[in-house]
């Protein structure tokens, strides 16, 4: 039976490190960055796992706003993260980076839903674990900017969504993790 995981927290609370500890064992993983580079510390903490495993990942940075089409056969993915994700979607539909209207957050997160959505499906038909990171805007002060608000107000509302439909959701705190559903 396929799982779905949501890992939501602060930066650099731990959370990738632990997507990437929970599937260590697994092989033929895919870890795919969304819309930044994939750092030197995950990338390094990845290679030392898989050579003491005996197992192999493909490590992607993505810039794709159709991430489905990157899981392919794989059954395990580690998908960080999703906030990095909808700042891409929200660039993409508001690439001036003017404040968007309700009707266009709710199609940016529709979309971000709909994708994730899609991940899940695949990875499911694969008969493997999916694990997303996200982070958790409830902590943080208003933006002053106008977008980046509607960005923050974007996020907290896709987290609750994906939350609401995941498996398991852990809270990532000074690298250690609660599970909370």
């Amino acid at each position: 039976m396929s799982k779905s995981i949501l890992i939501t927290g602060g930066a650099a609370s731990g959370k990738s490190r632990y997507a990437i500890t929970g599937f260590a064992a697994f092989d033929y993983v895919l870890f795919m960055r969304m819309g930044e580079e994939v750092d030197a510390d995950i990338r390094h903490r990845i290679e030392v796992d898989n050579s003491k495993n005996g197992v192999e990942w493909d490590v992607i940075s993505s810039q794709s706003l159709s991430p489905v089409d990157e899981v392919k056969d794989h059954k395990f993915v580690i998908f960080d993260s999703l906030s990095s994700y909808a700042r891409m979607v929200m660039k993409s539909l508001c690439p001036d980076e003017k404040t968007p209207s309700a009707e266009e957050k709710r199609n940016i997160e529709k979309r971000i839903v709909d994708d994730i959505t899609a991940i899940r499906e695949k990875v499911a038909e694969n008969r493997g674990n999916l694990a997303i990171t996200t982070l958790e805007t409830g902590f943080s002060v208003t933006p002053e900017n106008d977008y980046l608000a509607a960005y923050r107000e974007v996020v907290g509302r896709v987290n609750q969504r994906i939350a609401n439909t995941s498996d398991e959701v852990y809270f990532s705190a000074s690298g250690i993790q609660f599970k909370i559903k």
